[in-house]
């Protein structure tokens, strides 16, 4: 089963805009077949037959053909309209006092997490815990972006929701199944839009707890400093990224402190493994063009140290 899979909802809003769509398509459906049934029928009862050449009967005014017409597609709007407002009301409810709550800020082309309740801070990879009779609180997702417009958008827990640059949006999740939920900006943002990927981590209370305990230690780095360290905190990496402990506190780029945890790399593109990061570091401009991150110009060496000193951000 696809992670993005569109008729799988995992979370309550995702299965009410589910529910919602299959009575739009069945509503569809219905009038296709009684608008395609009833030109079937015109066509084969009215068609000419042989050297037939009267002209058919003609009829004009028909009150209760005009009537019927009129009141039925007014009656199927007005459904449609309040069921939809229903599922859009429903969905934009508070959500009860002491939910988690997570910032979530859209760039161009990556996301930022912020878990300021936890004091934790992570790129791309949103872990968020179960909800079920023993945690019933959703989790609340306050949309931010830092630049242009951006759409959050995991198909198997909600529908899309826009984040706008100085107008903060609100969404709230409810997944009962712990795995993998995948999806992607559905708001064309840029040149590197399609690849700016999600992955939602729904994990076990317990597994939260761990991960979050995880992301709160300080940071595990070889004995001694690294060489790739010094390297780092004087380049301009350390004017986009924060390594928690060290000079580096920039914020244009995703926070490395705990790097290493994360399965991938580039908002979703590519494997976490010592080869991709390294070809990363190398030329970014090879995976994602137009993106904002520059090739530092480093040689073989600095490479080395650079990718050696990364991969002990765990």
């Amino acid at each position: 089963m696809s992670p993005t899979d569109l008729f799988s909802p995992a979370a309550t809003p995702a299965r009410w805009v589910f529910d919602l769509s299959l009575m739009i398509y069945a509503i569809c459906a219905t009038i296709f077949v009684v608008v395609g049934g009833l030109l079937v029928y015109a066509v084969i009862k009215f068609r000419k037959r042989g050297d037939d050449r009267r002209e058919p009967a003609q009829v004009y005014g028909s009150r209760q053909i005009e009537l019927a017409w009129t009141i039925v597609p007014i009656l199927i709007v007005l459904v449609l309209f309040l069921a939809s407002a229903r599922v859009i009301a429903a969905t934009q409810k508070s959500p009860p006092s002491g939910s988690l709550e997570v910032d979530v800020i859209g760039h161009q082309f990556w996301w930022e997490y912020r878990y300021p309740s936890l004091g934790v801070v992570t790129a791309n990879e949103l872990h968020v815990p179960v909800t079920n009779e023993n945690a019933p609180k959703p989790t609340v997702l306050r949309l931010y972006s830092a630049d242009t417009v951006h759409s959050f958008w995991v198909p198997k827990l909600a529908g899309k929701t826009d984040l706008i640059p100085n107008f903060p949006n609100l969404m709230w999740i409810d997944p009962a199944t712990p795995g993998l939920y995948e999806g992607q900006c559905a708001q064309y943002c840029g040149a590197q839009h399609a690849k700016m990927l999600l992955r939602v981590y729904v994990q076990s209370r317990d597994d939260f707890a761990k991960w979050v305990e995880e992301q709160k230690q300080s940071l595990r780095t070889d004995v001694g400093a690294p060489p790739g360290r010094a390297l780092f905190e004087r380049t301009a990496c350390m004017n986009c990224h924060t390594v928690a402990g060290t000079a580096a506190m920039g914020r244009f780029g995703p926070d490395l402190t705990h790097l290493m945890s994360r399965a991938t790399l580039g908002a979703g593109i590519l494997a976490n493994t010592r080869p991709n990061l390294r070809a990363w570091i190398k030329d970014p401009s090879a995976f994602k063009p137009a993106s904002l991150m520059p090739a530092m110009g480093f040689d073989e060496r600095e490479l080395d140290a650079m990718t050696d000193y990364l991969m002990t951000l765990r």
